[in-house]
């Protein structure tokens, strides 16, 4: 393979990454609202020669190069979040600007700028002949990711009815290759009281009370430490042999779970009354050798929640939320927890394109960058969540991370991203086709996947 070839197309497609950039992020894309930026990305690739491009019921963009009956994916995930607080934004978030090294704007790295790089990627590819004989590269522009992670895979796999051999995520790496992170769910406590009039408070049973026991609780689980001296053990004991026999070595490279209160709700006749109901959600993270079940149980066992019995409900959210299509695809929000083996064919030829093209060490193109990155291993993981929840903890699609951006830039103020970043990652996505060398398929490249633990996810 000719790596200089295939860098000096990258480096000529610059600008106009840049230019197809700027424009998905001219065009605001909450999650259900990405109608614009879909058909934005239709046009980059039509006119970019694309075999096939078509837009599925979900609202998925999804780009064809090649006509081979094997699929190797890139997504990319075209949903924002919002701005928030405009006055904590130093510039337009959607006109934004550019500097000789860096675009700003609502999107860039999290994530259209890897749309963009995956986008050029496969061209790159039909260019210079990149696509392996028996293979198609498929480049998703998928909905809904900030909403719900990895439903929009489930639409694939389900709905779509496609299967790829692997997927590449260009969710924002800050220059590494990513190999899995902690998975997450969303649970809901509700606690039942009785309202009375809020003179005599002591006629009725406050709900608002009882969850402030269950709340304390809930900030223990998180805090405590995990040996004899406290009654709620820590979620650190995951990372204990003791705690965590099968598991605890792959828990400490995704790094402990983490449970906090994210909202609370409640329920009163007035402002002169005692409350009746009262209700919070729990943002629950899962690291290796946790379980949906595992994670509803702590809840349940708390002392407080124990306590205040058949009052107190534990739940799980489910999601069905409309897409901008109007289809809805009603999933329980729960986001499975996976990791794969450094030596797995598809993460091992991400390692290789890399070091052809850019050696064994991240890039950055200046120093807000570099202090992000440099000393840091090639190969890590993420700390939040991406759609790999679903390509492989649902569904054991190998799946690998490498995209432009920060994470630090997700949903912050001020979000930026590098120009050298789309040109570095096209590049890489161009090498690795003709790199991936597929296993015995009866070896699993999964070192972790929570799937694997016995849930029943369906």
């Amino acid at each position: 393979m000719d790596y200089a070839a295939i860098k000096k197309a990258a480096e000529a497609y610059g600008p106009a990454m840049t230019k197809f950039l700027r424009d998905m992020i001219a065009i605001p894309s909450e999650s259900c609202e990405e109608k614009g930026v879909v058909l934005r990305i239709k046009e980059e690739m039509e006119s970019l020669g694309y075999d096939k491009v078509e837009i599925d019921g979900l609202g998925n963009v999804i780009g064809w190069m090649g006509d081979g009956d094997k699929i190797i994916a890139i997504d990319s995930h075209i949903d924002t979040v919002g701005i928030g607080n405009i006055n904590n934004w130093e510039a337009d978030p959607y006109k934004g600007y550019e500097t000789d090294k860096v675009i700003y704007g609502r999107g860039g790295s999290d994530q259209e700028g890897g749309m963009a790089s995956a986008t050029y990627g496969a061209k790159i590819m039909k260019d210079l002949g990149l696509i392996p004989e028996g293979y198609k590269i498929m480049v998703v522009g998928s909905v809904q990711e900030e909403d719900c992670d990895g439903m929009c895979w489930q639409y694939i796999y389900n709905v779509d009815k496609i299967v790829p051999e692997f997927v590449i995520s260009t969710e924002p790496t800050d220059g590494g290759i990513y190999r899995g992170h902690r998975g997450r769910m969303e649970i809901r406590v509700d606690v039942k009281g009785v309202s009375c009039h809020g003179s005599a408070p002591e006629r009725g049973d406050n709900a608002i009370y009882k969850m402030a026991d269950i709340l304390q609780d809930v900030r223990a689980l998180n805090e405590n430490p995990a040996d004899d001296s406290v009654e709620i053990k820590g979620l650190v004991k995951m990372l204990d042999p003791k705690y965590n026999p099968d598991h605890y070595e792959d828990a400490r490279f995704l790094g402990r779970g983490t449970c906090t209160t994210s909202q609370i709700f409640y329920t009163s006749p007035s402002r002169c009354a005692v409350a009746d109901s009262c209700a919070i959600s729990i943002d629950r993270r899962m690291t290796a050798g946790e379980t949906y079940k595992s994670c509803l149980k702590e809840i349940e066992d708390l002392p407080s929640v124990k306590k205040y019995g058949d009052d107190v409900k534990v739940s799980m959210y489910w999601y069905d939320r409309p897409a901008w299509t109007g289809e809805v695809y009603k999933t329980e929000c729960f986001f499975p927890t996976w990791i794969n083996k450094e030596s797995a064919p598809h993460v091992q030829a991400l390692i290789d394109a890399h070091k052809a093209l850019w050696g064994d060490t991240r890039l950055w193109a200046d120093d807000t960058a570099k202090a992000k990155r440099e000393g840091r291993p090639l190969t890590d993981k993420w700390t939040f969540s991406t759609n790999g929840v679903s390509i492989q903890g649902r569904y054991g699609i190998p799946c690998v991370g490498f995209g432009p951006g920060a994470e630090s830039q997700a949903h912050a103020p001020n979000e930026i991203t590098w120009k050298q970043d789309l040109v570095v990652c096209a590049a890489l996505y161009a090498a690795v086709p003709m790199l991936y060398k597929p296993g015995d398929k009866s070896e699993s490249a999964t070192s972790f996947r929570q799937e694997l633990t016995g849930n029943d996810i369906k």
